[in-house]
């Protein structure tokens, strides 16, 4: 038998050339992440999107800051207890189906929202958007380990997480504009107008990833055989890289760890910021004496389009460097210095805003580089375990301080108690990863 000529036989995919195979996640990237990023910024501007709405609901419906306050929390207390279970549903329907599941269920929520004229409905609505959207995020990220191998995952994780800083630029404006375009129109308020326009987007969204999405390399129509069998034979050998036979034993490694819970602990006072920074910054401006909404939602986008520039600058530094400890609490000690100054600031609407920016900014650098930390101190199945464990420590801080932040707002009448506490919170998580993470455990060697 006369053996196949050279031109005829099909190359392994390690005989791919390098810029060949860059070219094709290229390809692939510029099919996925569009819309993925998309979905993601929608997700953060329909989770944040009450903090401007907020302004209005308090004077149309006598919705005090520790129902707002609590509402925020509900969100989290739903998002904590279905994560499990609509990850357990990831794993038998797919991503497609479930990132169509969720982001039908959050938009329909979103519009339902418009319809709480009570407390008991405000709070039941947001705790409704928490059980909706539990799963989206491990769900996009389960979507693109199925596109790309491990190597070339981070860099699309990383342009995914862009979307936290990007709606903070676009939601606000959007919101204000909304706001202060259809207050009145069919005789609903401004805030009704907020939910119902902003919630039709996910839904329309969600139709979009379930029809132009492919489950699996396998399905696409837009990869010819040959690119097919590279990205397939790519994503098999990262898994028999990984292993299979320690994977049991690596997670419980990560739950037995007890620096995995000091990280936990670190990420309550990442989260407390976090909601700072979401949740409360139009409230601090309009306290600031900004009354327009439209001027909030304007104002309101500074921080975060400066918070962007700066995290990637401080991100492509600790990389260059391989210093993550001070990058990360370093940003947290400036966040918690800016959280202080705002309390003696509130009447003071220019000084308010710079100092809004420097705290995104500090959140932002600072979250990044924490959670590369977990990443980096586990390896494998330990590393998802313990980011999950991570994640949700911080969630409970998450449903927390906002009720806490609320109270103090109703029972003094002025955001600046809470604010200080918060300062305390994310200073002692700072301090926490310094002493409690060891430089020593972060050791990596240069790429």
């Amino acid at each position: 038998m006369t053996p196949p000529s050279p031109r005829n036989a099909r190359p392994a995919s390690g005989t791919v050339d390098r810029t060949s195979r860059d070219a094709l996640y290229r390809k692939i990237a510029f099919r996925v992440m569009p819309l993925l990023l998309l979905c993601y910024v929608v997700s953060f501007i329909d989770r944040t999107n009450i903090g401007i709405a907020q302004v209005r609901m308090e004077k149309d419906l006598g919705f005090s800051a520790q129902v707002y306050g609590l509402a925020v929390g509900l969100f989290f207390v739903g998002f904590i207890l279905f994560e499990v279970p609509s990850n357990m549903l990831l794993a038998r329907i797919g991503a497609r189906k479930t990132l169509l599941r969720i982001m039908v269920t959050w938009g329909v929520v979103t519009i339902v929202t418009s319809l709480a004229t009570s407390p008991v409905l405000f709070c039941g609505a947001r705790f409704l958007l928490g059980v909706a959207e539990a799963g989206f995020f491990p769900g996009a990220l389960f979507y693109l380990a199925q596109w790309f191998p491990s190597a070339r995952r981070t860099r699309m994780t990383g342009l995914f997480f862009l979307g936290v800083p990007l709606s903070g630029i676009i939601g606000p404006p959007l919101s204000g504009w909304i706001m202060h375009s259809f207050g009145g129109v069919l005789g609903l308020h401004d805030w009704q107008w907020l939910f119902v326009l902003e919630g039709i987007p996910p839904v329309l969204l969600g139709l979009a990833v379930f029809f132009l999405f492919p489950d699996r390399p396998a399905d696409a129509g837009w990869l010819s055989a040959e690119e097919k069998r590279v990205v397939m034979d790519d994503l098999a050998a990262d898994q028999k890289h990984k292993g299979g036979a320690e994977r049991h034993g690596s997670m419980l490694h990560a739950l037995r760890d007890p620096r995995v819970y000091v990280l936990g602990l670190v990420s309550c006072g990442a989260y407390t910021l976090a909601n700072a920074v979401s949740f409360w910054t139009p409230m601090i401006i309009d306290t600031s004496g900004v009354g327009d909404v439209l001027d909030i939602g304007l104002l309101a986008a500074i921080p975060p389009t400066l918070g962007m520039a700066v995290m990637l600058i401080v991100g492509r530094h600790s990389d260059r460097t391989l210093e993550r400890r001070w990058h990360a609490a370093g940003a947290e000690f400036i966040a918690a210095c800016c959280l202080i100054a705002l309390s003696f600031a509130a009447a003071n609407p220019y000084l308010v805003i710079v100092l809004l920016a420097m705290m995104t900014a500090a959140h932002y650098c600072g979250l990044t580089v924490f959670y590369s930390i977990p990443s980096i101190y586990l390896s494998g199945p330990a590393a998802a375990s313990g980011i999950a464990l991570v994640t949700t420590m911080g969630s409970f801080a998450a449903a927390t301080s906002p009720a806490m932040l609320g109270w103090i707002k109703t029972t003094t009448g002025s955001l600046d108690l809470g604010l200080q506490i918060s300062a305390v919170v994310v200073t002692l998580g700072g301090l926490l990863l310094l002493v409690g993470i060891p430089a020593r455990a972060l050791r990596e060697r240069p790429s």
